[in-house]
């Protein structure tokens, strides 16, 4: 199984953290599958390729909590819900119907 989860990065007492696809039974640390985005606690910033994430959603993967708290910041499930519905438009068009 695949999760979205944080990865640390940076110095002692400035950390920042990665936005990961990893496996789940990986480490902290381990490999990722693909970087989808970061988040720096300090500065207040979050950088998200929704693209990469909506990608690993549709596959299965599951955020984890602070990641899923992350993506409500950043308004990014009014986003996946207007893509969901674009979709899910084009199908019954493309179904005819």
């Amino acid at each position: 199984m695949v999760k979205l989860r944080l990865k640390r990065c940076g110095r002692k007492q400035r950390a920042i953290y990665r936005i990961v696809a990893i496996d789940v039974r990986s480490r902290r640390e381990g490999r990722d599958l693909r970087k989808v985005g970061f988040y720096d606690p300090i500065k207040n910033q979050t950088y998200l390729n929704v693209p990469a994430i909506l990608d690993f959603l549709e596959k299965g993967a599951q955020p984890t909590e602070t990641v899923h708290d992350i993506f409500k910041k950043a308004e990014f499930f009014k986003e996946f819900q207007v893509n969901k519905k674009k979709q899910s438009k084009s199908q019954k068009e493309s179904k005819g119907g």
